[in-house]
């Protein structure tokens, strides 16, 4: 019975990709139809990120449907299809994909001006909406053929697919709803779509991976203990194909390039993850604490733009000062205030390169007390949440946190005892 109940929590967990952190967070992609042609229509596609701590990085999204007549693709401005496929029964003008399944994506900044559209050409990557929401959008433009020319006869694509760059997305169907409402440069005049609709995707961390992709370590100040990440916290499957870091291997050219199906190649640890996240408590003061906070890389073949790191503790609501990333507080509820996004600064720590010296950022952060919940006992200094780039990462199990040594504890009571002894003696 119990192995039935896990079981069905974890289908679903899976099915409805709910996080607790970013209840509504979701991708939804927007079709604008723009203008009719003589045999379809003219359509903006927009994808807008609303997670706010998850974004789509390198080597970007990939966006598929299945058409539901025999619709073809004459052109496309700011993307393209990875395959033509058949399309030899046109003569003349050729379409730009006559499959019934295209695949699409982004492309590359560089491209001819004539080929870009507005908010296209970025590699597929796709800022967070708590990070940037201006970056936190893409576009393209596409002509479809062999389409319906009126809102009665359009028939909406199916199967919608989405890749962030890997699988993890699911897609609900096409859903028409009011058409969108533009507004001119000079503000003065509002135009609308055709006719509009919207798909939206959800992501889970369940059907992107089977183990978590970072982990957690903790060390303090009051204990000389380091709790280390947890043994294979990201599964063991890479140690046999792991690279030491003094190998001689890190010398050889192309080391760093990226596999088209994106293996890693990890540098070898007891827990085998691409990304760790150091929490340090360092300092402690009459009314304030500081904590240090350290990202490592240990992919030889990843690098991390626009990395974000998310954090769940209850006194993020008092944060002083963060002294080397960017901050924003993450309220999903509202009244409730203990979470908080760490993303780095632009064109300067932005960017966390691959494994090796240079695989890592770091920043201290100052927070203030509440006197009637602050402690060091039971590691209460400690995050109930982490996640890197969206995923959560593995924690260490709670009895193995570093603990508040007894004396510590005696002599904090004997500092209390002192002070009332003081006042009691000045008093009489």
């Amino acid at each position: 019975m119990r192995l039935f109940l896990c079981f069905f929590f974890m289908i679903i967990f899976s099915a409805t990709a709910y996080d607790p952190l970013d209840p509504s967070g979701n991708v939804t992609i927007k079709w604008d139809i723009m203008s009719w042609t003589a045999d379809g229509y003219v359509a903006t596609v927009t994808m807008n990120n609303f997670q706010v701590y998850r974004h789509i990085q390198n080597p970007g999204w990939t966006l598929g449907w299945t058409w539901a007549k025999k619709e073809v693709i004459w052109s496309m401005v700011g993307a393209q299809t990875t395959e033509q496929g058949d399309c030899s029964k046109f003569k003349g003008n050729v379409p730009h994909c006559c499959k019934k399944t295209p695949t699409v994506v982004d492309l590359l900044p560089g491209v001819p001006y004539n080929q870009q559209f507005s908010n296209c050409c970025k590699g597929g990557v796709i800022g967070a909406w708590g990070q940037d929401p201006s970056a936190a959008v893409s576009q393209f433009q596409i002509s479809a053929g062999l389409a319906g020319t009126t809102n009665k006869t359009v028939k909406l694509p199916k199967n919608f697919t989405l890749l962030g760059p890997g699988p993890g997305y699911t897609c609900g169907p096409a859903k028409i709803v009011p058409s969108t409402v533009f507004l001119t440069t000079d503000k003065r005049r509002k135009t609308q779509a055709l006719m509009t609709w919207n798909v939206t995707c959800t992501y889970s961390q369940f059907l992107a991976r089977k183990h978590p992709s970072c982990c957690v370590s903790f060390s303090s100040f009051y204990n000389d203990t380091i709790t280390p990440c947890p043994s294979c916290a990201c599964g063991c499957e890479n140690k046999k194909s792991c690279v030491k870091a003094d190998s001689k291997i890190l010398t050889m050219k192309g080391l760093n390039t990226p596999k088209k199906d994106n293996t890693p190649l990890l540098q070898c640890t007891h827990h085998m993850c691409p990304v760790r996240v150091h929490w340090h408590v360092k300092t402690n003061y009459k009314d304030y604490w500081r904590v240090k906070i350290a990202i490592t890389n240990f992919n030889y073949r990843m690098n991390h733009t626009l990395w974000t790191l998310a954090v769940q503790h209850p006194n993020l609501n008092n944060v002083t000062q963060v002294f080397s990333f960017d901050y924003k507080p993450v309220s999903p509820y509202g009244s409730i205030n203990d979470t908080g996004m760490f993303f780095g600064t632009k064109f300067y720590n932005d960017l966390l390169m691959e494994a090796g010296p240079s695989g890592n950022v770091q920043s201290e952060v100052l927070l203030q007390k509440d006197q009637k919940t602050f402690t060091f006992k039971q590691g209460w200094a400690f995050p109930r949440k982490v996640y890197f780039n969206g995923d959560e990462c593995m924690l260490p199990p709670p009895d193995s946190y570093p603990f508040l040594p007894n004396s510590a504890q005696g002599s904090f009571a004997s500092l209390s005892l002192t002070i009332l002894l003081l006042l009691f003696i000045t008093i009489w």
